[in-house]
């Protein structure tokens, strides 16, 4: 039952807020996250009972892996609602509202589906929900920005069924009809009976194809433009979970792959593209003029973090990947609603026009700060502890050459983070009278911020083995 609540609670949510206006579109936004976040950790913890919770005949499928990202999309979602109000007051509220719980069902749908089929609709979905949020300022840059988005995204998701289909056509080829030819618990079993070769050419379509909604490079390229113009809670929402989603289809596939070509394809494929995606972002974070887009090409290094974690593989490797997942979404949530912040008070998001950020806004100067270290992977933050377990995972699997290139990347990325930071918040503090709402600090963002200390210095109860349990899907 809590499945089917789970995906009515936001899609719901949407529908009243379409109809509604001001504060009744307000309170309606405000409920649908709640209820949502409360729906997806009842499911966390029925899932660590259970082992796996299904709906409609199997068709809705929720294991460890669906919960961990069912918690980071709930988690990042309340954070966003509780910052949208802020920015509905540019235009039609319910319009904003609505859009962005449609968004968050899609993304719902998308990761708890037991049907290949159904969450590639899914994941088309997502873009379908935030395309017009991209473009809700209504600016030519947003709606440049947002038709960039629907058309690289639209192709590479056409890219993505091509592999989809040549999964199936493996499937029924050798098997035959069958009315559950393309559920996942179908294809793991059936997995090591799959022709290698297509399953091969078909992981690479895929990988293509959902990698251009993870930001994957070379695919990459709606994400700095997109990122930018979105309003911040939506810019949140994408950089935050919008992106693990594109990962998680992935993931989904890659145990099928590892087991009917070996795991050394899929390594190796995701190695390459982990470690591009890492070099041409650092590139790009150095040279980079508006820190909106700053933090884009950020999100493009860590999801190649991610893919480098998954590439090394094992127990370390995996659990490391996806812990980052959830570090990456806490850090990107906070960030993007303090530069949404930064940008109301200094009228502009670009670097130079931001100076002594810590003198002129103490407390969104010093969040941002905070935020930003835990970006570049400092301790007491979570994404160090990530990171020390992606590349430990490297080493422990003899990956030396590709470790020491990451490591080498990383290096290079943080000082290109740590340079527009320091350009950012120190120096002669700004003159102008900053009002009261300028100068507060979204609790949204104390929260994340809050977490991942949290997941840096001391695991919550239940954390490590629910992180083992999601860890033992992609990786058996």
């Amino acid at each position: 039952m809590i499945l089917p609540v789970l995906l009515a609670l936001p899609l719901a949510g949407a529908a009243l807020a379409f109809r509604a206006a001001g504060r009744p579109a307000a309170a309606i936004n405000g409920a649908a996250a709640a209820g949502t976040l409360a729906a997806a950790l009842l499911l966390a913890v029925a899932v660590s009972r259970a082992g796996a919770v299904t709906a409609f005949g199997g068709l809705l499928r929720a294991d460890a892996l669906s919960a961990w990202m069912v918690a980071l999309v709930g988690l990042v979602g309340a954070f966003a609602a509780w910052e949208a109000p802020r920015y509905a007051e540019r235009a039609a509220p319910g319009r904003l509202y609505g859009l962005v719980q449609l968004f968050v069902f899609t993304m719902l749908l998308a990761v708890t589906t037991d049907d290949v089929g159904l969450m590639w609709v899914a994941v088309e979905g997502t873009t379908l929900a935030s395309v017009f949020l991209v473009n809700f300022e209504r600016t030519r840059a947003s709606l440049e920005a947002s038709y960039k988005y629907l058309l690289i995204c639209s192709v590479g998701i056409a890219v993505a069924f091509l592999g989809t289909v040549l999964v199936y056509f493996a499937d029924v080829n050798q098997f035959g009809q069958s009315a559950h030819a393309l559920r996942w618990t179908t294809l793991l079993r059936l997995a090591p009976h799959l022709p290698p070769r297509v399953v091969e050419l078909a992981f690479v379509f895929l990988v293509v194809g959902y990698g251009t909604k993870a930001g994957l490079a070379p695919m990459h390229t709606w994400l700095p433009d997109a990122h930018s113009e979105a309003p911040a809670p939506v810019s949140a929402l994408m950089s935050g979970v919008l992106l693990g989603v594109g990962v998680y289809a992935v993931l989904r596939f890659k145990p099928v792959v590892d087991a009917a070509a070996g795991p050394e394809f899929a390594g190796r494929i995701l190695t390459g593209l982990g470690l591009l995606s890492m070099a041409l972002a650092a590139a790009f974070l150095w040279t980079s003029v508006n820190y909106k887009r700053l933090l884009a090409y950020s999100s493009v290094e860590h999801i190649g973090i991610v893919c480098l974690g998954l590439g090394f593989g094992g127990a370390w490797g995996t659990a490391g990947a996806l812990l980052h997942i959830a570090n990456h979404a806490l850090a990107k949530s906070a960030l993007f609603l303090l530069a949404g912040r930064i940008r109301a008070a200094y009228g502009s998001a670009e670097i130079g026009a931001v100076r002594g950020l810590l003198g002129s806004l103490p407390g969104p100067g010093g969040a941002f700060l905070a935020a930003m270290l835990a970006l570049m992977g400092l301790p007491p933050f979570g994404l160090f502890v990530s990171e020390v377990m992606i590349f430990g995972a490297g080493f422990r699997a003899g990956r030396w050459l590709a470790a020491m290139l990451g490591l080498a990347i990383l290096v290079a990325a943080f000082a290109g983070l740590l340079r527009a930071t320091n350009a950012m918040v120190y120096g002669a503090a700004d003159t102008r009278p900053f009002g009261a709402a300028e100068r507060r600090v979204p609790a949204s963002a104390l929260a994340a911020l809050g977490l991942l200390v949290l997941t840096g210095l001391a695991w919550p109860p239940g954390l490590a083995a629910a992180l083992a349990r999601a860890a033992a899907i992609v990786a058996p």
